[in-house]
């Protein structure tokens, strides 16, 4: 039979977790690109409201208060369930017991709201009246726009232009929330015009042109949607939860995966289960990414810019370069050059794995466990789909019964134009 674990509102988490906290090594500072030393708290200000930036540095509380204010948003879709794949053990005919957590059923159709969410209200707090962004396949875009919503904010995003052609419907959900879409690189913007009209973007320029716009405006702040320390912690519900609902089955989790772009998602699913490893237990982490952009795979480790224009501080990072262009993938939301620092440091002291899928691949286990599974999932989440399937096939050659969990970070009932 299906098994569901669902979890009751007051069983949702009620505090963000800090893995920073708990990691064995400091993570290197972000560097002023200017003078090449650790950037100041002034500058980020111009940047991040001061609630936010106190998160992003905070090393010390292992725990973080969620507002009241953003749990009762969270409580229109979370806590979100924890499925079995029984159909899809059956295909495979795999001893393993795969388990999914579908963020699907969030407002905008993704795990993005949950930081979303969170920003808009710290934003909204501290003064800020508009907020500039960029998004790849428009899952954080809308995400934000939803959020701008709850919290009365104007949103402007700029969406890396081959995913605005690729996916209209995610520009009309960001308009249905009155976020203001521009393709990217556009003409708005001294970076933008660098670029020729037919130049398919990146998710580098995107945010270089949201970063130069929301620096040139009073009351306005950028607002990013993955790699920073406080959109992991924002993340944290998801890891979580899991943990609460892998108790109810009096399961230990063997294999824990998600797809990986920036790392928010990836972050946010395997960062409450890191004081475990490092006591000793035996669980693999696993990160996959798209070959066509492997940050993880075969990115370098070392500063560097988090945007293509050069606006952001240097964070040290697992890279491919700030210039570096991927090929327009329908997997728009892992189009990204860089890495979350907290993600980079944790595989470059082996505490993580990270393996790259094709797309072909992508899609047949995409495709596959919709037929199975009954659900579509995003394109950036098939590659958890895969990663979970090859485990589940390693199981079966070995005979041992693992527990594999992953996250379905979203739906792909947008991305039907890249399944035909």
């Amino acid at each position: 039979m299906r098994e569901y674990v669902h979890l009751k509102f007051d069983e949702m988490p009620k505090f963000w977790y800090n893995a920073l906290s708990d990691l064995p090594f400091n993570l290197d500072p972000p560097l002023d690109p200017e003078t090449q030393q650790p950037t100041t708290p002034e500058k980020l200000l111009k940047i991040f409201p001061g609630p936010l930036l106190e998160q992003e540095i905070n090393d010390v509380d292992r725990y973080i208060r969620i507002p009241e204010e953003v749990l009762k948003e969270y409580a229109v879709y979370r806590p979100t369930p924890l499925i079995r794949a029984v159909f899809l053990e059956e295909f495979l005919k795999t001893p393993a017991k795969i388990y999914y957590k579908y963020e699907g059923v969030s407002p905008t159709g993704s795990h993005k709201t949950n930081t979303a969410l969170a920003q808009a209200y710290f934003n909204k707090i501290s003064g800020t009246d508009i907020l500039y962004t960029e998004t790849g396949a428009g899952q954080w875009g809308s995400a934000l726009s939803y959020a701008g919503i709850k919290y009365g904010l104007k949103v402007n995003v700029y969406m890396v232009r081959i995913s605005y052609l690729q996916k209209p419907a995610r520009k009309n959900l960001m308009n249905l929330f009155e976020g203001n879409v521009t393709p990217s690189p556009s003409k708005k913007t001294k970076v933008g015009r660098r670029y020729n009209d037919d130049h398919p973007g990146s998710l580098g320029i995107a945010i270089s042109e949201a970063m130069e716009k929301a620096l040139d405006k009073n009351n306005a702040k950028y607002s990013l949607g993955s790699v920073l320390n406080h959109v992991l912690l924002h993340q944290t519900v998801i890891g979580l939860e899991i943990k609460e609902q892998l108790k109810k089955l009096e399961l230990n989790p063997d294999i824990i995966i998600a797809c990986h772009g920036g790392g928010s998602n990836f972050g946010g699913t395997i960062l409450p289960f890191v004081p475990e490893k490092l006591e000793g237990k035996n669980i693999r982490f696993i990160a996959c990414e798209p070959e066509s952009c492997p940050t993880l795979t075969k990115g370098e480790y070392r500063y560097d810019f988090g945007d293509t224009g050069g606006f952001t501080p240097m964070l040290k990072m697992y890279t491919l370069g700030k210039d570096f262009v991927p090929p327009s993938i329908h997997a728009g939301g892992l189009r990204y050059h860089g890495a979350s620092p907290i993600v980079s440091a944790l595989l470059n002291n082996n505490l993580i794995e990270a393996q790259s899928f094709s797309q072909e691949e992508t899609f047949k286990a995409a495709k596959l466990f919709a037929k199975l599974e009954g659900i579509i999932p995003a394109p950036e989440s098939a590659h958890a789909i895969a990663g979970a399937i090859k485990e589940a096939l390693k199981a079966k050659e070995e005979k041992r019964d693992k527990v594999i969990v992953f996250t379905l970070s979203g739906h792909g009932l947008f991305d039907l134009p890249a399944y035909i």
